[in-house]
């Protein structure tokens, strides 16, 4: 995950708290909503960073290993 899209994620949660947090401080259902959703959405931007990053991690441990095997097979 870039370190742009951690602070924007970071911060989309942290806006996503404080509407929550007014929305139940007034009474305002609708800004607590919101607060929830700017949460859940931030959730699921981290989480298909995760995924991403864990791919390319994969993809690379993969393509070490073939690199291995196949100067086994040269040597």
């Amino acid at each position: 995950m870039g370190a742009m899209d951690k602070i924007h994620n970071a911060a989309e949660e942290a806006k996503g708290h404080v509407k929550e947090g007014l929305g139940k401080v007034t009474g305002n259902e609708r800004l607590e909503a919101e607060g929830r959703a700017d949460q859940a959405s931030a959730d699921a931007k981290q989480a298909g960073e995760h995924v991403k990053d864990a791919a390319h991690d994969t993809a690379e441990h993969v393509k070490e290993a073939a690199h291995d095997v196949k100067r086994a097979v040269t040597d």
